[in-house]
């Protein structure tokens, strides 16, 4: 088939979760014989030679430059009390995207399309023109605003949070129903939405499940060292949940924890670390911002944490734990969406003094530490190989393609 790829990201570097999703699905419909053209926002960060990676891969590679600013959002914000539309879309809403994806369609002949993300799919609704729409939900987006709103003090956040959610719930049903298959990376996603709102509609009849998967061969897990002290997160601070889920480790566990083993460091790494004021925590805190080369501080850490409270579809970076052959201790809420076993391949606590517990668990008790390496790793090449999993995409491109062996990169 040819298919139209939409993305809100451009698919490399792989570092981020979307981008991971996006990468590995445009390259199996690719490697397994679909002519895929592939139309995406870019960011100035965005390297030039990801971009002609992205080439080799594809029929065809079209950018559209994203611009974001803060009076752009409080432009999109007024915009979207206006139309009633969520804040999210209306941001992302683009006169260059348009003219692309006209011009691509007149230039050339798809039969299908393929939108990455909710922010995606008026695009590909509005390309749509007979062929087949498929929409990559990542998640059920609406999830994300309200539960950030139970735990935002702010009274008129709070209010903008709740209403963000009311209205993302009406979009996202409306927006599923049009499409001939939605996707979704977890059942979690799929039945929120489907408790959430009006009942009924093509979203319960016309999806699928398939998760975000990884390849295990590019990340060998890392030796196993009980000298190492080193607690880490991973994941960028211009994600709300995120930033949430980091603060409230640092306030309500990190103290236990740093009291318990003061060798232990913090090591935070991702774009805009939290300013943290020198002596307003106890134990070393290390905020190393963005990362590009993550080697160093990957083999001196004994444990990996995932303390969100919020967010929504699979979090990547348990997988890439996972892969790296790191323990990982996190809440049940970041561990959604994921088969994962308390106790085996990954440590569930909710609660400040449990989530300690655990932290201290994994740094005191190598037999556990070792389990849950052993156990993580088995779980990623058993479950989230992209190889293995994402040929059930063949039943929703359902033009039988010629399938060539799937190369390792």
């Amino acid at each position: 088939m040819r298919v139209l790829f939409l993305t809100q990201v451009l698919p490399l570097p792989l570092n981020a979760g979307p981008k991971v999703r996006a990468y590995f699905v445009l390259r199996y419909l690719a490697e397994a014989g679909h002519e895929v053209s592939l139309l995406s926002f870019v960011r100035p960060e965005d390297p030039t030679e990801a971009i002609s990676s992205l080439r080799r891969m594809c029929h065809s590679v079209d950018i559209v430059q994203m611009t974001r600013s803060a009076g752009r959002d409080v432009w999109s914000g007024l915009r979207s009390l206006a139309s009633g539309e969520p804040f999210l879309v209306v941001r992302d809403q683009s006169k260059g995207m348009k003219q692309a994806i006209e011009r691509l369609s007149g230039s050339r002949s798809f039969d299908a399309v393929h939108a990455d993300q909710l922010w995606m799919a008026p695009y590909a609704l509005s390309a749509r023109n007979g062929m087949k729409a498929v929409l990559d939900q990542h998640n059920a987006v609406f999830q994300v605003a309200r539960r950030l709103a139970i735990s935002e003090k702010n009274a008129l956040k709070r209010w903008i949070l709740k209403r963000e959610a009311r209205t993302l719930i009406a979009f996202e049903k409306e927006t599923c129903e049009q499409f001939d298959h939605v996707v979704w990376v977890s059942d979690n996603d799929l039945d929120a939405l489907r408790r959430a709102g009006r009942q009924g509609g093509r979203t319960l009849t016309r999806s699928s499940v398939i998760p975000i998967c990884v390849d295990p061969c590019d990340r060998q897990p890392i030796p196993a060292d009980s000298a190492r002290q080193r607690i880490t997160f991973l994941g960028g601070m211009h994600w709300p949940p995120n930033a949430e889920g980091i603060n409230w480790f640092i306030r309500e566990v990190w103290p236990s924890v740093a009291k318990s083993r003061p060798d232990t460091v913090l090591t935070i790494i991702g774009k805009n670390p939290p300013r943290l004021a020198p002596g307003s925590f106890p134990g070393k805190i290390d905020t190393p911002g963005f990362v590009a080369n993550l080697d160093r501080y990957l083999a001196e850490s004994a444990a990996f944490i995932v303390p969100l409270h919020s967010g929504g579809g699979m979090r990547v970076k348990i997988l890439d734990a996972w892969c790296w052959g790191l323990p990982v201790i996190s809440t049940t809420i970041g561990a959604e969406g994921l088969k994962t076993v308390h106790g085996e391949n990954v440590l569930l606590a909710d609660q400040p003094a449990s989530f300690a517990d655990a932290t201290l668990e994994v740094l005191q008790n190598p037999p556990t530490a070792r389990r849950l390496r052993e156990n993580g790793r088995v779980t990623v090449e058993s479950h989230y190989d992209w190889r293995k999993v994402y040929r059930s995409w063949d039943s929703i491109y359902c033009e039988n393609p010629v399938h060539r062996p799937l190369r390792s990169q």
